[in-house]
């Protein structure tokens, strides 16, 4: 009877274990994740990296702000953006009109290694001088070395 109940005791301390190292298993864990401290200005201020490696005209340089396995929900296109390729090929047609972008308002909200950056902007095409309004949402990621972009929504205004 004792070696049975040992075994079950050890086979309770491995699932444990398991249980606590998968994440998103709903369990507890024992070790404390570190959080990346970032301010308002410094979530604002992705934006503005990404605004200006959009002026590039470099789509490379616009999909280097995005996360492995982020989604871009564009403005001007119906197709979710899944893969660097989808991302790239949207940069490649956005950025022929020479699009800036101007934060209209926005509410920034901070976690323990992600951000949300989530409101309203207009982009301006410099080839026509043509504006848009739309709605966005940036969501951030800090992957140990720099922030993110794992989700990217965007959508013009109903009204326009």
């Amino acid at each position: 009877m004792k070696k049975t109940s040992d075994l079950s005791r050890a086979i309770a301390v491995v699932v444990a274990g398991c249980a606590i190292s998968l994440p998103g298993s709903g369990f507890a864990s024992t070790s404390t994740e570190a959080c990346k401290a970032v301010s308002e200005q410094e979530v604002a201020a992705l934006f503005d990296r990404w605004n200006v490696s959009l002026q590039s005209g470099d789509p490379d340089k616009v999909v280097a702000n995005y996360a492995d396995g982020s989604v871009l929900l564009p403005t001007v296109s119906n197709q979710p953006r899944l893969t660097v390729a989808e991302k790239k090929d949207y940069f490649i047609q956005f950025q022929q009109s020479q699009p800036a972008g101007e934060i209209d308002s926005r509410t920034i909200q901070i976690g323990c290694n992600t951000a949300v950056d989530t409101g309203l902007y207009t982009f301006t095409y410099g080839t026509t001088g043509a504006s848009v309004k739309a709605r966005y949402t940036y969501t951030y990621s800090w992957d140990g070395e720099q922030w993110l972009i794992t989700s990217h929504h965007s959508s013009a205004m109903p009204e326009n």
